[in-house]
């Protein structure tokens, strides 16, 4: 039976957050690895708050947005290098610099962790074009929040959790959000219209809890938001 193919964006804030950092990148290291036998992980990491950190320091130094981005990007391959040592022979020795080249790289490896590519691009797009180009089963955005809320729920705590939803509806959520070198919400307007003009089923999860990681990965039910 061929391996089904998985796109996961992994949020900066949940790989770097500097509580527990290494302990938790050997948990997620584990459970992909334990997942590879039955899948294949094209795995995209943010840039998290470091990134953020060199982009305030980027721009008050009058770097324009293009720059900006460029420096995230480092920061995200930064994060990707971590993951790939994390899981050791099974991963693509380096982090894929391109769409295409993680393409290949699946071909001959189980796993493959890649950063940012292109200024403009924030990684959950560039998981949802991942998603595309591997003919994805299924693309998991393992956040800080365990799914899509009626608000940020870390800014109003009677946020409500939204279980289901549809491609357009995640869009419309998304469509006026503010982008900017740095930035940082549950999807962002490109990765919505990505997935939706594929209808790629994808599931936003809190990154940080591992059975529910693996209920998403398996398409089994799970505490969180799916899109489809």
């Amino acid at each position: 039976m061929p391996q089904e193919k998985i796109a996961i964006s992994i949020g900066g804030s949940i790989l770097v957050p500097d509580n527990d950092d290494m302990s938790f990148i050997k948990q997620l290291a584990s459970t992909l690895l334990e997942l590879v036998p039955n899948y294949k992980f094209l795995v995209v990491c943010g840039g998290g708050k470091i990134a953020r950190y060199y982009i305030t320091i980027g721009r008050s130094l009058g770097a324009d947005e293009s720059s900006l981005d460029e420096l995230g990007i480092e920061v995200t391959r930064l994060n990707a290098r971590l993951l790939i040592t994390a899981l050791g022979e099974k991963a693509y020795y380096k982090p894929a610099e391109s769409l295409d080249e993680a393409r290949l790289a699946l071909n001959s490896n189980p796993i493959v962790v890649m950063g940012g590519t292109h200024p403009g691009h924030t990684t959950d797009a560039v998981a949802a074009m991942g998603a595309e180009r591997i003919k994805a089963t299924r693309l998991i955005n393992a956040t800080s929040v365990d799914g899509v809320y009626t608000e940020d729920p870390k800014v109003n705590p009677n946020a409500t959790k939204i279980e289901k939803m549809t491609y357009k509806e995640l869009l419309d959520k998304v469509l006026y959000s503010r982008m900017e070198a740095g930035s940082s919400f549950v999807f962002d307007p490109l990765g919505a219209k990505l997935i939706g003009r594929s209808k790629i089923p994808t599931a936003v999860v809190h990154g940080r809890d591992m059975q529910q990681l693996a209920n998403a990965i398996k398409g089994l039910p799970f505490k969180g938001t799916i899109i489809s």
